[in-house]
């Protein structure tokens, strides 16, 4: 938004530190929350204020003026997918669980390429502004058909031959350090994706490259990468979803070890189209490949750290998940990056984000090895912590 005259750095804390923090600490409560209240109505409450948030920052005129509102944007935005995933948890059996959290998260290729799409047609007509202020009208609407939609019995809940009492923040908290601290693959399932996101946060520069170093009009790259996003990122969320539950029945490791076979066929290509020319067809392979990867990502490993947990806190497990993930791997690859980039820039380098991105991108191979070893101990690790968590009662 060249009228708000933001630097990289700024432009970086505004889509990451600012939005993070607030967004994934906020996640560990809510997640709490969801393990010990109606989900579909703590859902509306959280998009009804995303909403109302997104709709004031279309009325922004500087940094301070738009970063507030990003923050609060992180509290209601948090409450959705620790609620969400708690709920498909009681509504799919163990074995299906792969594909109904990648379906679950084809909203974010969807939601990533129809943002870029509204960028690309209806901000040129519209104005950013009355983009924000469209969609949180619509989100507002949606909120209220939320509060229709009933809840779904929790199965512990429903199975259990005795009473059921819901547990405590303070009990909660100390089963997920229990998990956490006597359950490896839990762990590595957790660092390998913050390893991932390293790279997912600096693609938050991707625009500014398409346009600044390879040439691309910024409406016109907006729609291209739109429609490449919602193809490459739906069928990654699909074939990542089905093809881990597939690989888990047939194969007997864990779900991660899918996603290593994925991420190591994919590494080259990853780097690799940084470097080549724009009209080149590698480059629009590997622009696939980014989407593609990002959408297989989230069903395997969503469903692998709750199904390492104890039902009664898998909200709380996802929303310390989300931290994780954002907190230190988007955070780090948004505000480091754009810092990196402006350093890069600073010392002269010809192409200060092509370099800053291929950076991360190497960065984001540290996931290879820890889903190869989250994978192999799945199975031991996930009976090890059952049988510990049953002694203790």
């Amino acid at each position: 938004v060249p009228e708000l005259e933001l630097t990289n750095t700024q432009f970086g804390l505004l889509t990451g530190f600012f939005f993070i923090v607030f967004y994934s600490v906020m996640g560990l409560f809510l997640g709490s929350l969801a393990d010990r209240v109606n989900r579909t109505r703590l859902i509306a409450a959280g998009l009804a204020l995303w909403s109302l948030l997104t709709a004031i920052s279309g009325a922004a005129r500087g940094f301070w003026s738009l970063a507030l509102p990003r923050m609060l944007i992180g509290v209601g935005e948090s409450i959705m997918t620790p609620t969400a995933m708690s709920l498909l948890a009681d509504r799919f059996p163990p074995s299906r669980l792969g594909f109904a959290s990648g379906f679950y998260y084809m909203g974010v290729p969807i939601g990533t390429g129809v943002s870029l799409l509204i960028v690309g047609y209806l901000g040129p007509a519209l104005g950013w502004r009355n983009c924000f202020y469209l969609l949180g009208a619509l989100g507002i609407v949606l909120s209220l058909v939320m509060l229709f939609v009933k809840e779904t019995p929790r199965r512990h809940v429903a199975e259990a031959e005795t009473p059921v009492t819901t547990p405590d923040f303070r009990t909660i908290v100390r089963t997920l350090v229990f998990a956490l601290r006597n359950c490896p693959a839990l762990g590595l399932t957790i660092a390998g994706g913050v390893a991932l996101h390293f790279v997912i946060g600096a693609g938050t520069f991707d625009q500014l490259w398409y346009v600044q170093e390879r040439g691309f009009e910024r409406a016109e790259i907006a729609r291209m990468t739109g429609w490449v996003g919602m193809a490459g990122g739906v069928l990654g969320t699909l074939f990542g979803g089905a093809g881990s539950d597939w690989f888990m029945r047939h194969t007997g490791r864990g779900r991660p070890l899918f996603l290593f076979w994925i991420m190591l066929l994919l590494a080259p290509v990853n780097i690799a189209y940084r470097l080549v020319d724009p009209d080149s067809l590698w480059f629009w392979v590997g622009v696939f490949a980014g989407f593609f990867q990002l959408g297989a990502f989230y069903g395997p490993t969503f469903s692998t750290v709750q199904e390492l947990v104890p039902p009664q806190i898998r909200g709380t497990l996802v929303g310390f998940y989300i931290l994780m993930l954002n907190f230190i791997g988007l955070g780090v690859g948004v505000s480091v990056g754009g810092f990196v980039i402006d350093r890069f820039a600073a010392a002269g380098v010809a192409e200060p984000y092509t370099w800053g991105l291929v950076t991360f991108t190497a960065l984001s191979l540290l996931a290879i090895p820890l889903f190869l070893l989250a994978g192999r101990r799945f199975d031991r690790d996930r009976d090890h912590i059952a049988r510990l968590l049953a002694a203790r009662g």
